[in-house]
C-alpha cells in the first residue's frame, strides 16, 4: 500500500514498526456540540483506511480520544474552554454535556458505519497520566514554569514546524485575529502544558497537581493517550487538516521530547468539506449535522457514498444538489445489486481473487475510495454469474460499508412483496408491497365507487396519499406503492 504522508510531503509505501500490525491513533471530537458533517467526513475517511488496513491483512489497534476538558475556544491556547461554553450555552454541567455529546457523536458514526475504535478514552479519565509526562518533560528540560503554568519550551528543538513551512510573520502573537499575547511564553510558539487557576478562574473541570490546582492543555491528551494504549511507537496518526497545526505539531514536539526517539513516522490528514462560501466551521455557524441530513430525507450512508466519491486530500464542496445526485447514485447502485440473483451459479474463486487484486490496486494507491467506488460498477458487468458478482461486491464493502449486499436484499423482499395479491370475490384485484391494512383500504375505497359512494371513495383515496401511497387504477383492480 502507498500512502501520502503529511510529514514527508510525499506518498511512500506503508510501513509498520512491527510487521503486519498496525497502532493507529485517530484525533476523536470535543465533545460540547454536536459533530457536523465535515468532523464525519474525517472519520468516514479514517474508518476506510482502518478497514481497508484490515482488508490488506494487518493486525490494527486503533484509539481514539474523546476532549471533555482543556480544549481552548482558540486552539492556541486562547480563549475559553469549548466544554465550558457549551454547558452554559444549554444551562448543564460539563460532564452532562460531554456524555449528551459523546452518545450523540456515536449515534452518528453507527448510521454512517464507521467502526469504533479499538479503545476510546475521555481525557478526564487520564489526568494521571497527564500529569507524569509533564513533569518527565519538566525534568528533561523541556518545560518550565511560568505564571502558575507550565509551558513546553519549543526553543529547545531542532525543527518545529513538520508540516508546513510557515512563514514567521504569520505566527507573531497578535498578527492573527484573536489571539492574545501571553507573557509569560519565553518564544512565540510555545504552547500550555498544564494550565492553573491564573488563566481563568471559572474552568468548571479542576484537578491537584505539583503546580496547583488546574487542567491540561489540550496537545498533552493526545500524547498521553496514545503512549498509554498504541506504546511508544506509534505507526499511522490521522485527523482534520485543520489538527495539522497547531495540535498535531505540538504533539510531536512534546511526544519525541519526552521518549528521546522518533514517535510517529506516518501522518494522514483528510482535507476539508467546505461549502460554496467557504470551509464548514461550528465557530463560524457555517454547520450541517447529520440529524439535518435526516430530516431532509437522506439515508446516512448517501453521504457516506458522496464522501468516498472524492479523494480525502482533496477539499469536497458540500451542496444539496451534490448531495442529491449522490444519493441517486447510491440508490440506482442499490437497485442494479438487487437486480443479481444470489441463485445464480457457485462463486468462482479464482474471479473473485482477480477482482480483489483490481480492488487493492486502486484503493491501496493513496486509498483512493473513488476508484474503489468505480470497482464496484466493474463487478457488476463482470463477465461471470451472479454469485460471483455478488460475493465480489461483499467483499469490496469490507472496506466501502455502504451495506449494498443488506439493501440489496430488503430491495428484493420489497419488490417480492410488490407483486404479491389480494382478491376480493368480486374478482377486484389489489396489487401492492403486501401491507394487509393497506390493501384492506384499496379494497374499501373498490366498494365505496361500486355502490357509488364516490366522497368516500376520494376520502380514502386522499388518506392513502397522506400516507405516502400512490394508487393507481388498472383494469379490474389498483396498484399501490410506497413514494
Amino acid at each position: 500500500m502507498y500512502l501520502y504522508n503529511s510529514a514527508t510531503h510525499k506518498k511512500e509505501p506503508f510501513t509498520t514498526h512491527t510487521p503486519g500490525h498496525v497502532e493507529m491513533y485517530t484525533c476523536g471530537p470535543t465533545v460540547y456540540h454536536f459533530a457536523h458533517i465535515g468532523n464525519l467526513r474525517s472519520y468516514i475517511m479514517e474508518d476506510a483506511l482502518e478497514k481497508y488496513l484490515r482488508y490488506e491483512g494487518y493486525d490494527v489497534n486503533r484509539v481514539m480520544n474523546i476532549t471533555d476538558v482543556g480544549h481552548l475556544s482558540g486552539d492556541s491556547d486562547a480563549g475559553e474552554d469549548k466544554m465550558l461554553v457549551g454547558a452554559r450555552r444549554e444551562h448543564k454541567t460539563v460532564m452532562e454535556i460531554a456524555k449528551f455529546y459523546t452518545d450523540a457523536f456515536f449515534d452518528d458514526c453507527r448510521k454512517l458505519n464507521i467502526k469504533t475504535p479499538d479503545t476510546v478514552q475521555p481525557a478526564t479519565g487520564l489526568i494521571p497520566e497527564f500529569i507524569t509526562m509533564v513533569e518527565g518533560l519538566l525534568d528533561r528540560g523541556y518545560a518550565y514554569v511560568a505564571g502558575g503554568n507550565v509551558y513546553f519550551d519549543t526553543s529547545k528543538l531542532t525543527r518545529y514546524h513538520i508540516f508546513f513551512d510557515h512563514d514567521e510573520a504569520d505566527l507573531e502573537v497578535g498578527v492573527r485575529e484573536g489571539v492574545e499575547e501571553d507573557r509569560n511564553k519565553r518564544n512565540k510558539n510555545d504552547f500550555v502544558l498544564w494550565f492553573t487557576k491564573s488563566k481563568f478562574e471559572d474552568q468548571a473541570l479542576k484537578w491537584d497537581s505539583p503546580w496547583g490546582v488546574g487542567y491540561p492543555g489540550w496537545h498533552i491528551e493526545c500524547s498521553a493517550i496514545s503512549l498509554k494504549y498504541n506504546g511508544e511507537y506509534l505507526d499511522l496518526h490521522c485527523g482534520g487538516i485543520d489538527n495539522a497545526f497547531p495540535h498535531h505539531t505540538n504533539e510531536i514536539a512534546q511526544s519525541e521530547s519526552y521518549l528521546g526517539h522518533p514517535w510517529c513516522p506516518q501522518w494522514f490528514h483528510v482535507h476539508h468539506l467546505n461549502t460554496p462560501e467557504g470551509k464548514m466551521s461550528k465557530s463560524k455557524g457555517k454547520t450541517l449535522i447529520l440529524t439535518t441530513l435526516e430530516e431532509e430525507g437522506y439515508d446516512p450512508l448517501s453521504y457516506r457514498f458522496f464522501c468516498l466519491q472524492s479523494h480525502y486530500r482533496k477539499a469536497l464542496v458540500f451542496t444539496w444538489e451534490n448531495l442529491d445526485n449522490a444519493a441517486g447514485a447510491y440508490r440506482k447502485l442499490i437497485a442494479r445489486v438487487a437486480a443479481l440473483d444470489p441463485g445464480d451459479g457457485e462463486v468462482d474463486g479464482a474471479v473473485l481473487e482477480e477482482y480483489r487484486r483490481k480492488f487493492t490496486d486502486a484503493v491501496g494507491n493513496d486509498l483512493n475510495t473513488s476508484l474503489g467506488i468505480t470497482a464496484v460498477y466493474d463487478a457488476l458487468k463482470a463477465g461471470t454469474n451472479d454469485a460471483t458478482r455478488l460475493a465480489i461486491i461483499g467483499d469490496y464493502d469490507r472496506v466501502l460499508s455502504l451495506s449494498l449486499l443488506e439493501k440489496a436484499a430488503v430491495k428484493r423482499e420489497e419488490e417480492a412483496r410488490s407483486r404479491q395479491t389480494a382478491s376480493t370475490s368480486g374478482g377486484f384485484t389489489v396489487e401492492g408491497e403486501g401491507d394487509p391494512e393497506i390493501d384492506a383500504i384499496v379494497l374499501r375505497r373498490a366498494q365505496a365507487k361500486k355502490e357509488k359512494d364516490f366522497a368516500l371513495a376520494d376520502r380514502l383515496r386522499d388518506d392513502l396519499k397522506a400516507r405516502g401511497i400512490e394508487l393507481t387504477d388498472i383494469p379490474n383492480g389498483a396498484k399501490w406503492k410506497r413514494i
